[in-house]
């Protein structure tokens, strides 16, 4: 239980359902979707769709999503990549031939093909009640009649992490009277709210065919993309197996890869081999032992990961205890390791979604554009931001995630799901780019090492390995900064907040919801 003189939240607490977003105005149409007899997945894809509107620079429709979905809280976990691929021209020696030692942040060669909207109206077909017009009406409304800049949207808008004044049409859009909006300013989209009618209208094909299309492949190819109508036509997304793993008698589930989910498990099956639950959880020796897993894991991820149907990714043999356990034995509790290469880790603005309905049917839902933004594209027409994914491939031709036609990039945006028992217990997730397998790992060993509720676990001070520094926010202790220093680690204030994160934990014992929301985004968790 929290101190009630210290600043802090409590967890929400109901029994009919629970959502938990990054913004309150998301938040606030999941509920109304879900009393108005809509279900978990027509309340997330309502909720995703408010926040493309009201967190621009975090989310949108020319972005991508990965759900994973547990229905009626069964422990059969259903995932969904809705990951965007390069375009059929986009070929590793076009890009060498021209120059090109790295794909670029910003511009059309960073954009892969926006898998979002597809995913959304697959996944309402397939498992919700609601269609995509119901799910889109208060997205609509929030673009065509203005909606209310929040702090920490106006934050990152103030220094995104490209420059919006390149894009002339995003200039327009985005930097209205030639700078960022403040909090309390009211801000308008009304080119989005037209696109959003047209899919509501025509579904997916509203998306990818005619005019949005038209006006999308226009603006790339005018600005030297290599994007065609084909490409957009031929995006689908589709169901995958999950991976999982056992961690302390619970499943923990994840995306494979293209997706980096995968690196959380591997940092868990280390962890195992250790009794956390015996450190102090906000100690030297704790922080060490994540951070050391951490740097292992993320050395399997940069050098294995890639998309499955180009590359072979050996997951059974990542998620093995062998692997674990000489993972394991290169961990010295005493002093960080010294012969690990550097990862430089680029953070991302993410919205996560996590919802659970009266009939206990469960949806971890991620939404992104990638960096701030994303890659500064905006549709001339149609007011899209168009992401930034393409910049996570290599140019190196022996690299797995070396970008090739039609391929997906590596993926850092990854929802959770445990479950137990045969049932579902906890869609979650945390948002930050290269950050998400550490925060998933440490919301985790929080709540089921140390005994914290969501919302306690979600509030916890964090650190981060990083461009060979451990970044640490503020509410470190001094004792865990001066331990880690003598472990050899160098230690750095933060520059920004560690990610951000939402959970929904389902005790089927008292048939009850405890939703958490991370105080270092807008949002919050309602239920009823």
């Amino acid at each position: 239980m929290r101190d009630f003189q210290l600043p802090g939240r409590s967890p929400a607490r109901a029994t009919e359902a629970m959502a938990a977003t990054s913004h309150p105005l998301s938040t606030l149409a999941a509920l109304d979707m879900l009393r108005a007899g809509g279900n978990a997945m027509d309340a997330a894809v309502c909720a995703a769709a408010v926040q493309a509107v009201v967190e621009p620079q975090s989310t949108g429709i020319g972005g991508d999503c990965f759900v994973l979905y547990c229905p009626k809280g069964e422990s059969n976990v259903v995932a969904f990549n809705g990951s965007g691929r390069a375009p059929q021209m986009a070929t590793v020696d076009w890009y060498l031939d021209r120059g090109f030692s790295e794909l670029p942040k910003q511009g059309p060669h960073a954009v892969t093909v926006p898998g979002a909207i597809d995913a959304w109206c697959g996944l309402l077909d397939d498992h919700g009640r609601r269609g995509i017009a119901d799910a889109l009406a208060p997205a609509i409304h929030y673009a065509e009649n203005g909606y209310v800049v929040h702090d920490r949207v106006a934050a990152d808008w103030e220094t995104p992490e490209i420059d919006l004044s390149a894009d002339e049409v995003a200039a327009r859009i985005f930097l209205p009277g030639g700078k960022p909006p403040k909090a309390g300013d009211v801000h308008y989209q009304p080119e989005l709210a037209q696109t959003l009618r047209l899919i509501a209208k025509h579904g997916r094909s509203g998306f990818y065919e005619g005019p949005v299309a038209e006006d999308l492949i226009a603006r790339l190819r005018h600005l030297g993309g290599l994007h065609t109508l084909e490409d957009f036509a031929a995006t689908r997304g589709g169901y995958e197996p999950a991976v999982s793993t056992s961690y302390k008698g619970y499943g923990v589930h994840q995306m494979p890869p293209n997706n980096q989910g995968l690196t959380a498990l591997v940092m868990l099956n280390v962890l195992t081999g250790f009794d956390l639950s015996a450190l102090d959880p906000n100690g030297a020796e704790r922080l060490h032992l994540e951070i050391e897993a951490g740097r292992l894991a993320y050395r399997d991820r940069d050098n294995l990961f890639a998309d499955p149907e180009h590359v072979a990714v050996p997951v059974k043999q990542l998620l093995s205890a062998s692997h674990a356990d000489r993972l394991r034995a290169a961990i010295d509790r005493e002093h960080a390791m010294t012969d690990l290469p550097q990862i430089d880790l680029p953070g991302s603005d993410t919205v996560y979604i996590s919802v659970v309905d009266r009939d206990r049917n469960a949806v971890s839902f991620i939404n992104s554009t990638y960096y701030s933004f994303g890659s500064g594209v905006v549709g001339s027409k149609t007011g899209i931001v168009l992401q930034n994914r393409g910049t996570s491939f290599r140019l190196d031709p022996s690299h797995p995630n070396c970008i090739a036609p039609r391929k997906r990039p590596m993926h850092t945006i990854m929802p959770g799901m445990m479950t137990k028992d045969g049932r579902a217990v906890m869609p979650f997730g945390v948002m930050g780019g290269g950050y998400q397998p550490f925060g998933h790992v440490h919301l985790l060993t929080n709540m089921i090492d140390f005994n914290m509720d969501p919302q306690e676990a979600l509030d916890d001070a964090r650190v981060f390995y990083n461009d060979d520094v451990v970044e640490a926010e503020r509410g470190i202790q001094p004792s865990a900064i001066e331990g880690l220093r003598r472990r050899g680690h160098k230690l750095t204030e933060a520059a920004h907040p560690l990610g951000g994160g939402q959970a929904v934990l389902i005790d089927w014992k008292k048939g009850t919801l405890t939703g958490a929301s991370d105080p270092r985004k807008d949002g919050l968790a309602l239920g009823y």
